[in-house]
């Protein structure tokens, strides 16, 4: 099926995430010279699919088709516009092993395996897979081996027995030691998270964790287990802001074979398919506030991937004045 947000109007929200001075190392596995692009941290990247009503992708937009707007403002100036194609992939596998997810765990190792063995290109893409409930265990680090993975997915159990759950902790860690380690800016960058949204032993909130992926320019695409249930379940409506503000979408783990195939499929087409867009705002802010973004298209562009806003960077502390030495 298609994402839960798969349908906007002409305005369009989406974030972005400030970069810092200059890049990284190349990403790991990529043969090709990489796109590179020097920024101070008062610029903004932002990185948008775009797609047509069959859902294919549309390649041919021009900075003129556009209308941006930064906190209800236009920035000071559009530094840089490209299209992005055939981008390489870095995957983070995340599998939700807590108490609640055990009779989802064989069903959700399914289509993480699905992604692994016919969607990851081995000549450029890298994934790797952690599992948790009460804490986080990395099982496998990047690779490109299809076997690799299968085999680390399929390692995944249920560990702790005192139960809980830290979703936001192991977000939190896998954008900052593991796609934070990468060059995240010349690869098309995703959580594959498998949960049922619910967090009950995080000692970081949701905006934290949102804001670390913002930074490294990671989408959560979330694959649900109560997303078909008619009742309420405060873990969808987590998973609702994760993918939203991070520019992923929700699916349903328990639909036909046939649409799980077409939502990772969407997912690899939004990836490597991406405009990169580079302003200075208006009026840059070190105030550690979210400022939603607004972006008009033309009407061939039926859909985006987006993200809902981005978070400025924290104003900086005083240093404390230096102590004096004591007399000897």
């Amino acid at each position: 099926m298609r994402p839960s947000h798969a349908s906007f109007p002409r305005l369009i929200v989406f974030a972005l995430a400030l970069t810092p001075l200059a890049f990284g190392q190349p990403a790991l596995g990529q043969t090709d010279a990489p796109y590179r692009l020097n920024v101070s941290v008062d610029e903004v990247i932002l990185t948008f699919h775009a797609a047509d009503a069959r859902g294919l992708p549309v390649n041919d937009l021009k900075l003129s088709d556009l209308t941006l707007l930064d906190n209800g403002i236009p920035p000071a100036k559009i530094l840089d516009f490209q299209l992005q194609q055939n981008f390489p992939i870095r995957a983070g596998i995340l599998i939700d092993t807590s108490g609640s997810m055990s009779s989802h765990l064989f069903r959700d190792q399914s289509i993480a395996t699905q992604y692994a063995q016919q969607l990851l290109r081995q000549q450029t893409d890298q994934a790797f897979v952690t599992n948790f409930d009460r804490t986080a265990h990395l099982i496998q680090s990047w690779t490109s081996s299809p076997t690799t993975l299968t085999a680390a997915i399929r390692n995944t159990t249920h560990g702790d027995p005192i139960g809980g759950t830290a979703l936001f902790d192991t977000l939190y860690a896998a954008c900052r030691y593991q796609f934070g380690e990468i060059d995240h800016r010349t690869s098309g960058n995703f959580i594959l998270l498998f949960s049922d949204g619910e967090d009950n032993a995080s000692f970081l909130d949701l905006e934290t964790a949102v804001d670390m992926c913002q930074h490294t320019n990671t989408a959560i695409y979330a694959f649900s287990s109560n997303a078909h249930d008619g009742s309420f379940h405060p873990g969808i409506t987590t998973l609702a802001q994760l993918t939203k503000q991070t520019g992923g979408a929700i699916f349903h783990d328990d639909d036909p074979a046939a649409d799980i195939y077409a939502d990772l499929r969407s997912i690899e087409s939004s990836l490597r398919n991406q405009y990169r867009l580079v302003f200075r705002p208006a009026s840059p802010a070190h105030d550690g506030a979210f400022h939603p973004i607004v972006l008009a298209t033309p009407d061939r562009v039926a859909t985006l991937t987006i993200r809902s806003g981005y978070y400025a960077p924290k104003p900086k502390r005083a240093a404390k004045p230096a102590q004096p030495s004591p007399d000897r």
